[in-house]
This record gives structure tokens, sequence and C-alpha cells, in this order.
């Protein structure tokens, strides 16, 4: 392969996060082409590719693997099927870029982690809310101690009732989904709020899931972590907000300031008092969570072509721990200690 030969990118699954977020920004970035995408239902799969101009369709990741030069996949698949598909990928020298989550339970997880320590290909999480301009300038605050010690952090993600996953979407089914809320909004918040912490060991969780609509799967979760170094860690999720809008935020509480994304802000005690030091961050013609997505797939391939180093999501095995012990302790209606 030529330095300025595009890396050959195949889809896993046509879905609403490949048709809105990973076929239109790759079909503009530099280096990168999505030269196959598979998917069960093939008029889904014709469709997309016709719209996305991609040339070759196929029913199933066996017979996507077998593209000639293909040297990335994208899995965009039900959760169910995210661990095996991504290691049947990396089997085969594939390198991996993996929706969120990368599997529906902490073993899931640790057997995929395995394999992929063995493959020696790129395995990435796309876990995008990491990439967002203003994450990245929190966790900068955060990582130089500005905001002296961080003793509690809180994340919420609301999404308006009309905006639920249908009935017949395979997020509405436990077997496909892993879960409901907690596994489609509460991994994510999850996952940014110990990203920005650094990812400190978790030791005690308690979780409380609401299933208003009896479907048997949570609508709302509320889930309180104890983390070492004597920090606690809240998220509320839900799918049931009855709002023109959805909501969507994070805090940071330190002994010597704050810090929040959406709206973006950061501040800090002084001689003079509370100061606003947010920075200014670049102006773009993109909103954060486009950009996000833009600067992680941009990440990806350039850790395909090998000018980026990723190390493997070893911390992804700890995050689905978590949302086990989640489940567990909605059960049992008591505290798990992990």
């Amino acid at each position: 392969m030529s330095e300025s030969s595009p890396i050959k990118i195949g889809i896993v699954g046509c879905g609403a996060i490949a048709q809105i977020v990973h076929l239109p920004i790759l079909a503009e970035l530099e280096g990168a082409t999505v030269s196959a995408v598979c998917d069960p239902d093939p008029r889904k799969a014709e469709t997309v590719a016709e719209r996305f101009k991609v040339r070759s369709v196929y029913a199933g990741i066996d017979e996507l693997l077998e593209h000639p030069d293909l040297q990335a996949l994208i899995v965009c698949s039900p959760n169910y099927l995210h661990a095996s598909h991504s290691e049947q990928a990396l089997r085969e020298g594939k390198s991996v870029l993996c929706e969120r989550p990368l599997g529906v339970s902490r073993a899931q997880v640790t057997a995929l982690l395995e394999a992929a320590g063995a493959c020696g290909c790129t395995l990435m999480v796309a876990h995008n809310h990491r990439y967002r301009p203003d994450a990245w300038a929190l966790r900068g605050f955060v990582d130089k101690g500005e905001l002296g010690e961080i003793f509690h952090i809180n994340g919420n993600w609301q999404r308006r009732r009309i905006r639920r996953p249908r009935r017949g979407d395979w997020r509405r089914d436990r077997e496909q989904a892993g879960g409901g809320v907690l596994m489609d909004l509460g991994v994510t918040t999850l996952d940014l709020g110990l990203w920005l912490l650094g990812y400190p060991k978790p030791e005690r969780v308690t979780a409380y899931l609401d299933d208003l609509d009896d479907d048997g799967l949570e609508d709302s979760a509320a889930v309180f972590l104890r983390l070492e170094g004597n920090l606690s860690f809240s998220v509320q999720v839900s799918w049931d907000l009855v709002a023109s809008a959805d909501r969507y935020s994070v805090v940071c509480l330190g002994t010597r300031g704050s810090g929040s994304l959406s709206p973006f802000a950061v501040e800090k005690e002084s001689a003079d008092g509370v100061v606003d030091v947010t920075p200014k961050l670049a102006p773009g013609t993109e909103n954060v969570y486009t950009a996000s997505y833009r600067r992680e797939l941009d990440h990806f391939v350039s850790a395909v072509r090998g000018d980026s180093e990723v190390p493997l999501p070893m911390e992804q095995a700890v995050l689905l721990g978590i949302v086990d012990a989640c489940y567990r302790s909605a059960e049992e209606g008591r505290e798990i200690v992990l």
C-alpha cells in the first residue's frame, strides 16, 4: 500500500448510526474510503450502498471479510453481536472500530480483549464524547489539578419520549440490546465521566431502574458509584423526558473549582473570589457531536495507517463490570461491592 492510498473500510450493519454518522463523515474524510457494506436486510443494504456510492454489498460479515484488500471494519450491528463481529474481524487481520458498547457483559468484553491482544490489530470503541473539544478541554483542567481534588461528578442524559427507540427496533429487544436505557445512554455517560477522571477503580455501586411501560426494559436509570480516592459519581439517564428538547450535562466538582459540559464552563477560586476561566474553543461549522464523530473517525484512520498508537481499551472490561453490577443491584435491591 502506498502512503497516499486510502484505507479501505467495510461497515457491518446499515442502521441509523451508519447512515447518520459513519458513512456521511467517511465520504468526506481524506485518506479513507468505504469499499463495502453488509446487512442481513438486503434491500436496506442496497439502498444505503446506492445512496453513499458504495460499490460492494454483502449479506453478512463472512462475505464482507472476503472483500479484496479490506483493511478495517466499523461494527454497527446490534449490541449482542459487537464482541463476536469484532473478534471475527480482528482474527482476519482487520482493524476494528466498534460502536459502543464493546459487548453486553464483562465476560464478553474480557474475552474479546484477550483475542485482540493476540491479533495485534487496532481495536477502538466508538465513545465519541471523548472526542468532543469541550470534553478534551475539561479533562485538561482535571488532569492538571487546576480544580483541586475532584470529589464528585454527575452525568445526565435525558432523551425525549418521542425519540425513544420504536417497538420492533432491536434496541427494544433485551436479548439483542443487552438492556434498556442503561445500555443505550448510560454506558457512554459512565464512560465519559470515568474517562475525565482517568478511570479510577470502582468500589461500590447502587442502581435504580424504572420500567414505566412494563415492556421488560428500563426506561430510566439512576446509578450511584463510589470510586477509589474518595470519589463519587452519579448518573441519571432516561428515554422518558417530557420536554421540548433533550437534556445532557456533565458536572465536575473540585475543592478549588468546577467544570461542566453543556454548557461548557470552568470556574476556579482565586484571591479575588470565583473566576470564570472557561477557555475559548476554536469556532467551527459543526456542533460538538458532529465534530466528535469526525475526530474519532480521523483518529481511527490514522491508527490503521500506523500514524497513531491506540492502546487496547482494557478499561471497557471495568465499564461493563459496572453495568453488570448495576443490573444486579437493581434486581437484588442492594449495593454491590465491586
